[in-house]
């Protein structure tokens, strides 16, 4: 096995770029835009279903803290499966997180143009997702804390956003509740008081589907937390990562689990969620139902600005990757070239070029809905697999510091049994994109397809390389 090669980019981001990033990666369209399908499938138990999900993210987010605290290097996970598993699952981690965040920044540009068109409804998607895609890529160009500094800034704009939801949700409940017709915590469990479906005892209790109406909700949850591995991938180019990265590890997933239960408690308490609809963003649409029109605009805007976040990291993390898979010798060698900012130029090139589909799959299919559940159900496809991969390789990992009797700075917590339930959990979400109910089963057969393609390049990569 052939060495993995220096990394040259520049440690310029700070803690404070770190937990903003992670933040900007997940608090985005999975929120904002895919909850209200997920709302369908399991009512009010969607909140548990974020729940259980954060649970497991927060673990392999700790597996791969104490790989990335211990050796924080270009390509994160990809160089970590690399050196401790074997050459094709490093080049398998590294290629499908590649294409993971190719395909997450398709769904957020086209989320994006969907969000445009609260605004202006007879604008096309293909003509707001290029003007986007081109100006987020422009400032990627310029320098990685330009990135930084945009990450921050896009983020605290919608985090600032979700706490003022929260407060003035919660003072709507607790001290004004006339002031929006049927809101009360009890719509979480009880039918609707108003609207469409009111006394309807179909549309009633915390659970209203039963089980399976959560584990169907499990996938579309999934695709909500990916992004905060991003973490991982800013170890490269993280001041004082020894320090830095478990700080962000263990403070963001706190964050999150208060950003999404905290706020979908609140709104589906103001607003029964019989009355939503799956294709709307829920935070608008509540806003706009209950007569707060100027705050359903402004809300809509601060929406849009986290789907311009999350694209920001999409951008971020798939040209790092692939100069990581370059410097592994598991990518052509001019993906290692970086400018005199210590910017990998060739790799940022190269990624936005195929994120540019979302131009003509945006012109050739005109409903936005339809594009964006394609391209959000191979990304948890895509998801999914790169978890696996980080349980198993942190056990190798482990393995291989106890074997040399070496302490890390940052364990994971319940090391080998949080590795397996996460596994298991993995495997539970595969399972569940296979029901009838979510028509996601193309996906699933694409994993095993995926993956031998994936293994036919690696062994066309070995020839080459003679």
């Amino acid at each position: 096995m052939r060495e993995p090669q220096q990394s040259a980019l520049k440690r310029k981001l700070t803690n404070r770029h770190i937990q903003f990033i992670a933040l900007g990666g997940a608090v985005g369209t999975g929120l904002f835009l895919g909850t209200g399908s997920a709302i369908f499938k399991a009512g009010p138990a969607v909140i548990l279903g974020y729940f259980i999900a954060g649970i497991l993210v927060f673990s392999i987010m700790r597996q791969l803290g104490e790989m990335d605290t211990h050796e924080p290097m270009a390509g994160s996970f990809g160089y970590f499966a690399y050196k401790y598993w074997g050459t094709f699952p490093g080049f398998l981690a590294g290629w499908n997180y590649w294409i993971l965040y190719v395909m997450v920044g398709i769904a957020e540009l086209t989320a994006i143009a969907a969000y445009a068109q609260y605004w202006f409804p007879d604008l096309a998607t293909w003509k707001t997702a290029f003007f986007f895609f081109m100006l987020i890529n422009a400032v990627n160009f310029a320098a990685v804390r330009a990135y930084g500094e945009m990450e921050f800034w896009f983020s605290a704009v919608k985090i600032t956003a979700i706490c003022a939801m929260i407060t003035a949700g919660l003072y709507i409940l607790i001290l004004r509740p006339e002031l929006v017709d049927g809101s009360t915590f009890k719509n979480l469990w009880q039918a609707a008081t108003v609207g469409t479906h009111a006394g309807d005892p179909a549309f009633s209790g915390f659970l209203p589907h039963g089980i399976i109406g959560l584990i169907t909700a499990v996938p579309i949850i999934t695709f909500a937390f990916g992004g905060l591995e991003l973490v991982g991938i800013t170890a490269a180019e993280t001041a004082d990562p020894q320090k830095t990265i478990p700080k962000a590890v263990n403070q963001v997933i706190f964050r999150i689990l208060v950003f999404y239960i905290g706020t979908l408690t609140v709104l589906l308490s103001l607003y029964h969620w019989s009355n939503l609809s799956p294709t709307d963003s829920p935070f608008v649409m509540i806003f706009d139902k209950i007569g707060f029109k100027y705050a359903a605009w402004a809300l809509n805007f601060i929406i849009l600005t986290a789907a311009l976040s999350v694209y920001n990291s999409c951008v971020y993390s798939n040209s790092r990757m692939l100069y990581g898979l370059a410097l592994q010798n598991n990518a052509p060698q001019i993906f290692t070239k970086t400018n005199k900012r210590g910017l990998p130029q060739a790799s940022l090139f190269f990624s936005g070029a195929l994120t540019f589909l979302v131009v003509p799959l945006n012109y050739f299919i005109p409903d936005w809905f339809n594009a964006f559940q394609i391209s959000m159900s191979f990304v948890v496809a895509c998801l999914v697999i790169n978890w696996g991969l980080i349980a198993v390789t942190h056990i190798k990992f482990k393995k291989q510091k106890i074997k040399e009797n070496v302490k890390t700075a940052f364990p994971s917590p319940l090391y080998p049994f949080s590795n397996y339930v996460t596994i298991f959990f993995i495997i539970m979400i595969l399972s569940a994109m296979c029901l009838p109910q979510l028509d996601m089963l193309k996906q699933v057969i694409a994993v095993p397809i995926w993956i031998s393609a994936v293994y036919g390049g690696y062994k066309i990569s070995k020839i080459l390389k003679k």
